[in-house]
């Protein structure tokens, strides 16, 4: 199928097929130019935005980025579709579907009822059309609230991922690196290891440890060690602990076999962690992490640029009702995502694509140490993302994470944060601080002489 659009002066430009047009509509970025999918000019990613914003929201159903014979992500797309969802919006398009977004028609319990019927390509589409301004202002709309041992994504709420990683898994320092978090009122979305030694017996040694300083001091939280599926399900096996199944996913059946995993693994994994009926306030039990660039890197993008087929693997995350999603957005480094200004704009894209979609979305605001970017592009995507209404952040002691070798946000960040926009953590959470005189009259969290700890006491 063939787009076009000129602009004045008489220029014409021309795109191929769906997937040239989207491409070609994307904001600038190191990954798409890479690809050799990027517009050449200003001019012609303008003249592809307003050929774009022309399109029927019903040419996405009708065209299919990838073949639903070879790909099993757009057969999940397309079978799952729910038209009665979709039905509101349908005689829209993309141009007129971001004007509604931004009305007050489009309210959170509306928002809410749509995303059933909204295509990851469709979402994709209108994000391409949008400032940041518009990005915040629509993922705030969206509400999108999961539980297990907490409550993640209300009102007015800020979780956090406590991510106590060690480059030997010395479990003194993970311990350390834990309680420091807590002390600083972080890991209310989860607490969650990266082993630097990915085998099953040592993840469950990991997860045992988890388990029992949770339950020592009653902590309404999640644990999980991010080993692979295959090795999650190991451990259930053997009767280890696991309240969460992580996994990194991708918008393509090629992308996702490059991780080593298929649908079919992932509904199992969901299966045996329901089964285990660990959670107390909810049932959900996956955690996915995501990232542009995933799969460009593998070569099993097919030729769709990677902030399409990011939100491809939200429609993946969606299908098995996660209790946490979130990009590691700066993390796959500079060959996709340059510098501080283009690493700001994804996790934008990012987190409002993954809320219109229905998906529980928080960030990772990252980057690698040879990226163009610093710490201060990451407080102003952090202050961002606040206002936008995400779900959860990620926190490492220093924002320096010494294992994976990259650079996140500290807990005193998500303090900062909190105390900035007057947020606070899960209600469970909260709850549990309060009752370790742990906060302040006014929520905050407070400033402890470590001998008075009750936390430290009982370590």
């Amino acid at each position: 199928m063939t787009r076009r659009s000129s602009l004045a002066g008489g220029e014409r430009h021309v795109f191929a097929d769906l997937r040239a047009l989207l491409a070609a509509a994307s904001p600038r970025r190191s990954g798409d130019e890479l690809a050799g999918l990027a517009a050449e000019s200003d001019a012609r990613r303008v003249a592809a935005r307003m050929a774009l914003a022309d399109l029927p929201l019903t040419d996405f159903l009708n065209e299919a980025l990838v073949p639903y014979e070879q790909d099993e992500v757009t057969r999940l797309i397309i079978d799952s579709h729910d038209a009665a969802a979709f039905a509101p919006v349908r005689a829209m398009t993309v141009g007129a579907f971001r004007d509604w977004l931004l009305s007050p028609a489009a309210d959170s319990a509306t928002l809410g009822a749509l995303a059933p019927g909204l295509t990851p390509e469709m979402v994709a589409a209108v994000s391409k059309l949008m400032r940041n301004q518009d990005l915040m202002v629509v993922a705030r709309k969206c509400r999108v609230v999961t539980a297990f041992r907490n409550t993640i994504g209300l009102e007015g709420r800020l979780a956090s991922r406590l991510q106590p990683n060690h480059p030997t898994d010395d479990r003194a320092g993970i311990a350390a690196a834990t309680l420091d978090g807590l002390l600083l009122g972080s890991g209310d979305a989860v607490i969650g290891i990266n082993p630097a030694t990915d085998n099953v017996p040592n993840c469950i040694a990991l997860v045992d440890m988890l388990d029992r300083l949770r339950q020592r001091h009653a902590i309404p939280t999640q644990s999980c060690v991010l080993t692979h599926v295959t090795n999650t399900l190991e451990m259930i096996n053997r009767g280890a602990p696991v309240d969460l199944v992580f996994q990194s996913i991708a918008g393509t059946e090629a992308a996702n076999a490059g991780f080593g995993v298929a649908l079919s693994v992932l509904k199992e994994a969901e299966d045996a962690a329901l089964s285990l009926k660990r959670g107390t306030v909810g049932q959900n039990v996956m955690y996915f992490e995501t990232g542009q660039g995933a799969a460009l890197s593998a070569d099993a993008h097919h030729g769709i640029d990677q902030q399409t087929v990011e939100v491809r693997a939200y429609g993946v995350a969606r299908a098995f009702r996660p209790l946490l999603v979130n990009t590691v957005v700066g993390f796959i480094g500079p060959e996709y995502l340059y510098d501080g200004k283009q690493i700001i704009r994804a996790g934008l894209e990012d987190h409002c694509c993954g809320k219109l979609l229905g998906v529980p979305m928080g960030v990772d605001v990252c980057y690698t140490n040879h990226a163009e970017a610093d710490q201060d592009d990451m407080d102003t995507l952090m202050t961002l993302l606040g206002n936008a209404g995400v779900s959860f952040l990620i926190a490492v002691p220093g924002a320096d994470d010494i294992m994976l070798n990259y650079q996140s946000l500290s807990f005193h960040d998500i303090l900062a944060l909190r105390q900035l926009q007057g947020q606070r953590p899960a209600p469970e959470f909260e709850a549990w601080l309060a009752g370790m005189d742990m906060l302040e009259a006014d929520g905050r969290v407070r400033v402890l002489d470590p001998s008075a700890s009750r936390l430290l006491a009982a370590e």
